[in-house]
């Protein structure tokens, strides 16, 4: 099973990245996947999601806004062993994020958790309150699409994830 996973907050423009990137994977992609195979999720902001829908898979692919000050609409692809990140004891989980969940998930499910992570950052221009992602962001998003596609293509010809 192959999970992607969308994140990011949509009501703060090219945040919502990643959460684009997966309503766009579930239209182009609708009657063309195997639920079996392939599950495609918009966590949204909700860090510990990720860890729930992760669980079980074979392989994980997140998608995600950044701001590193590189240039906008720079992609970067990462794995995700690279960017798991222990979260800091605290009271309550508003702050546990998608890269805390790798590292919890990873934990708590071992064997059960997905090894072959894949993360797509997506550096904004901007974030303040809107709906729309900007141009170059957006440009980029669908770019991240195209490669979610053609690996998701050749699930579907094949066994391997």
């Amino acid at each position: 099973m192959l999970s992607i996973i969308g994140c990011g907050n949509s009501n703060r423009s090219d945040d919502g990245a990643g959460v684009y990137v997966v309503q766009q994977l579930k239209k182009e992609l609708a009657n063309s996947i195997d639920p079996e195979r392939v599950r495609i999720f918009d966590a949204g902001t909700a860090g510990m999601d990720v860890m729930f829908q992760a669980r079980g898979s074979d392989a994980l692919i997140i998608i995600d806004a950044n701001k590193s000050g590189s240039d906008p609409g720079t992609i970067f692809q990462v794995p995700g062993e690279t960017l798991a990140n222990c979260h800091q004891p605290s009271f309550g989980l508003h702050d546990f994020r998608w890269d805390h969940a790798i590292y919890a998930g990873k934990q708590i499910y071992k064997e059960n958790f997905p090894q072959d992570i894949q993360v797509f950052l997506i550096e904004v221009e901007r974030l303040e309150l809107g709906l729309e992602l900007s141009e170059v962001v957006k440009a980029s998003a669908d770019k991240v699409v195209e490669k979610i596609v053609e690996r998701v293509s050749k699930i579907s010809s094949s066994q391997r994830i």
